[in-house]
């Protein structure tokens, strides 16, 4: 449970400093609370995509993987970004990633704020 709420709040910091990074992924609400909220439900799903849908995108593009070094994962981290929009604009949550190269940006400050604020935190062990 502790590690699960670790990864949340993680998701969320990285979330949040790619929006705050970058113009083309956008996070609005009324207020701070708003706002606040709906980060930490993007942070569920984003996590929640993590979980179920990256592990059979990178089992399908083992290949892909392999011959770029491990670059392709890039693209991964890009395409779960996106799916996460999609899910929260589905979900009426006010989070967009506005195309493919913000996306690819997007993923990787999501990656390198992930874990660096995962190294801060304790996770229970």
């Amino acid at each position: 449970m502790v590690t699960f709420l670790v990864k949340t709040l993680a998701n969320a910091v990285a979330l949040a400093a790619a929006v705050w990074l970058l113009d083309d992924i956008t996070l609005t609400g009324d207020d701070t609370a708003d706002k606040t909220l709906t980060l930490v439900l993007v942070a569920l799903i984003f996590g929640l995509v993590n979980f179920l849908v990256k592990p059979v995108a990178k089992l399908l593009s083992l290949p892909l993987l392999v011959l770029t070094l491990g670059l392709f994962t890039l693209v991964i981290n890009a395409l779960m970004l996106l799916l996460t929009s999609w899910v929260a604009d589905q979900a009426d949550l006010a989070f967009h990633v506005g195309g493919f190269w913000t996306a690819v940006l997007g993923g990787l400050i999501v990656s390198i704020v992930s874990w660096a604020v995962n190294m801060l935190l304790p996770d229970g062990d």
